[in-house]
């Protein structure tokens, strides 16, 4: 199936919450890992969702250029074409773009893309995140009323965060305290807003302690109940059951029970990020350390070219990263489900 059209998003959606499972959406940052991500979800026979920060976007285009929109159209252009091989279904998303980077970013994607959409066009990206986390919830929302709009004309849909989540990614911090924790007042102001659908389809962050990262054990307290809650407080106002396709941020280092609560209460997608570059770059390590004479010329030798081949310990790095995208598939159940 390769990268999916809006209306197999849409599918895809609609399958993970009747089914009761969710897709891991891994972060890529190069050819590599996108490579690695295709082949772990295809390990699992699972679809799943390839997903570009800003820092990523910005690495992609070239660590001395900077280019966030160039880069983010350079993996998906590369994802378009490699995802072909691989006998699953992909979605391609934007993650955690914050208002300063809104004009630079995400506006000119979804420009794109309405252009797209207008020459009868598919959309190059499925999915936008608006991270509004660090300004107050009115204005959050006003911007992602905003934002449902012109994601409709590009044929997109929004991801938006109500709450906060700790830690650190891409230079946006929040620090870990009770502002992590989303309130049932919060997803009713999100209805209000955003309405239920009738304006266009979004995904939203409800937080439960999420935290970027990972930290010891005792550091971070998830609370995924809280969705249930905000769920059912929700969905008992405006008459519709788990009224939100949820999305579960910070969730590398979350224990199996943690996710499995989670995806029960309505989780569809799960960031995973810090991870899956641990499971990358771990092999690479031990490439090097176990063949440190053939990939250095010591002494005056010559080393050994096929030790230091980036292809040698490249493909270790994504068999790394696969096998951990495996693991989070089986854990999210969407492991076996893939369309088709």
């Amino acid at each position: 199936m390769a990268i999916a059209t809006p209306e197999v998003y849409n599918e895809m959606i609609d399958r993970a919450r009747a089914g009761k499972f969710a897709y891991p959406a891994v972060n890529i940052t190069s050819s590599q890992t996108i490579t690695a991500a295709l082949q772990g979800f295809a390990e699992a026979e699972s679809d799943g969702i390839l997903q570009v920060s800003v820092g990523g976007a910005e690495y992609a285009s070239g660590s001395t250029v900077k280019d966030r929109v160039s880069g983010s159209l350079a993996l998906a252009a590369y994802a378009t074409e490699v995802a072909k091989g691989y006998g699953i279904t992909v979605a391609l998303h934007t993650d955690h773009c914050t208002k300063k980077n809104l004009d630079s970013w995400v506006r000119p994607l979804l420009a794109h893309e309405a252009d797209q959409v207008k020459n009868g066009q598919n959309p190059l990206f499925q999915s936008h995140m608006f991270d509004g986390s660090d300004i107050p919830l009115d204005e959050n929302l006003v911007i992602a009323e905003e934002l449902l709009e012109l994601s409709q004309a590009a044929r997109t849909i929004l991801e938006i965060e109500v709450g906060v989540v700790g830690g650190e990614e891409d230079g946006h911090e929040a620090a870990i305290n009770d502002k992590l924790y989303t309130t049932a007042e919060d997803g009713l102001a999100t209805v209000r807003a955003l309405g239920s659908g009738e304006k266009g389809r979004y995904l939203t962050a409800l937080t439960f302690g999420n935290v970027h990262g990972v930290y010891k054990p005792g550091a971070v307290k998830l609370r995924p109940a809280i969705l249930a809650e905000i769920q059912k407080a929700v969905g008992d106002s405006i008459g519709k059951e788990n009224p939100f396709d949820l999305v579960f941020h910070g969730g590398s280092g979350s224990t199996e029970a943690e996710i499995s609560e989670a995806v029960d209460n309505g989780v569809i997608k799960m960031n995973i990020d810090t991870d899956t570059q641990y499971a990358f770059t771990r092999p690479v390590v031990g490439h090097m350390f176990t063949n440190y004479d053939g990939v250095l010329k010591i002494d005056g030798e010559v080393g050994n070219k096929k030790a230091y081949d980036p292809r040698a310990w490249g493909k270790l790095a994504e068999a790394g990263m696969a096998q951990r995208i495996a693991e989070a598939c089986r854990q999210l159940r969407s492991a076996g489900n893939r369309m088709g």
